[in-house]
């Protein structure tokens, strides 16, 4: 495994975990609010909806990010520098 090759794989990595973090976050904030009976307060749900919606926003990132990973994956495994396209 080559250096662009291992950068690929730590990278992937990290985005997992933090992906990992932010679903698991969420889940065990709604759980805790669910238990407490705090579901039906409106500034909870709207709170609950911008963890949603950044949730959302995270995994966009992420998808985003792990494209341009594998993007750059191809080009070390061809060996090819992304400059010299043009």
């Amino acid at each position: 495994m080559g250096p662009g090759e291992a950068i690929v794989a730590v990278a992937g990595m990290v985005t997992g975990i933090l992906t990992t973090g932010a679903i698991v976050w969420g889940v065990v904030q709604y759980a805790r609010a669910k238990q407490q009976g705090r579901l039906e307060d409106p500034v909870v749900s709207a709170d609950l909806a911008a963890l949603r919606e950044q949730v959302e926003q995270l995994q966009q990132q992420v998808y985003d990010t792990q494209e341009r990973l594998d993007f750059a994956e191809r080009l070390l495994t061809r060996g090819r520098d992304p400059h010299e396209a043009h």
